[in-house]
């Protein structure tokens, strides 16, 4: 059985402003459940993640300030969100989810948070709207309990992992791919293990023929037994920051392509929703909610 983490902290605490983007977080489940793809049975509530896993991952410091709601104005300005402790306990909540998705991925195959891929917080701060790196610290969770030997991350966001790729940068059982804009945010890049930057307007043919040029390669380079999928929906065409020209249903094609390749080699996926900007949440709602149905047919 496909398992799904979700949370009931949406948009609450965040001003107005960035209310719209977080609507899709209640849509996903409400719209699968509607329409029958899915069951209540699919679907998990996570609790907050333990300080001490947070910590294999980022500094106590800045965890700290997170907690104690210490941050100063600049650290928020780069974040993107005013510090809130309902906010801060949704981040704790959307990464025990992911670590929660690595069990029961390693079980059915695959698992889903509705949230996460925050791939933008580094070890000791945060940027981008990301405060701490879910995909992070359930690969170092992992690690750290010998559940896995080596990690590929799948990073598909039209943005590039840069947290993510340096907090990996001298890990050697964890390979960092990255597909993403290249003149898009960060604008300065880090370094992933593999970056494969798109220009403006590169469109579905583009995107998915470099696609399935690459992983299919990387799987058998890397030889991961257990991977990450950042499925971020702002490569499609309608988004109002991705830059891309991919299609509704190229970015369904890319779903399946990557589950497609994983499953043929066995290697277990826990997939975090990540970035979706078109100004038609409907749009959104519907991209991401593709992945869920395709998760659930190709793996039950």
């Amino acid at each position: 059985m496909v398992k799904i983490a979700f949370d009931t902290i949406y948009a609450h605490p965040l001003p107005e402003g960035h209310r719209f983007p977080m609507l899709k977080y209640e849509l996903i489940p409400e719209q699968l459940l509607y329409e029958g793809s899915i069951t209540k049975d699919n679907l998990f509530q996570p609790e907050i993640c333990e300080e001490e896993i947070i910590l294999w991952t980022h500094d106590k410091g800045y965890f700290d300030k997170l907690i104690h709601q210490n941050l100063s104005a600049s650290e928020q300005r780069k974040i993107g969100f005013p510090q809130s402790p309902t906010l801060t306990k949704r981040e704790l909540i959307i990464t025990k989810g992911t670590i929660d998705c690595c069990r029961y991925a390693m079980e059915y195959g695959v698992a889903l948070n509705v949230a996460g891929g925050t791939h933008h917080a580094f070890k000791e701060r945060g940027e981008g709207f990301c405060l701490l790196n879910d995909m992070a610290v359930a690969a170092n969770y992992l690690l750290k309990n010998k559940l896995a030997k080596k990690i590929l991350i799948i990073d598909l966001y039209v943005h590039q992992g840069n947290g993510t790729a340096k907090l990996f940068e001298n890990e050697s059982r964890v390979f960092t791919f990255s597909m993403h804009g290249e003149h898009n945010y960060p604008f300065h890049k880090e370094k992933s293990d593999l970056d494969i930057p798109f220009k403006d307007g590169t469109d579905t043919e583009t995107y998915l023929q470099l696609l399935t040029d690459t992983l299919p390669d990387l799987v058998k380079k890397v030889n991961p037994d257990f991977a990450f999928y950042l499925s971020g929906v702002d490569i499609l065409e309608t988004d109002k920051f991705g830059k891309l020209k991919v299609t509704l249903e190229g970015c369904k094609q890319r779903d399946a392509f990557v589950f497609q390749t994983l499953k043929q080699n066995n290697i277990p996926v826990a997939v975090a929703m990540g970035g979706g900007y078109s100004p038609d949440v409907k749009i959104i709602t519907e991209a991401h909610c593709n992945t869920f149905r395709l998760a659930k047919e190709m793996f039950e």
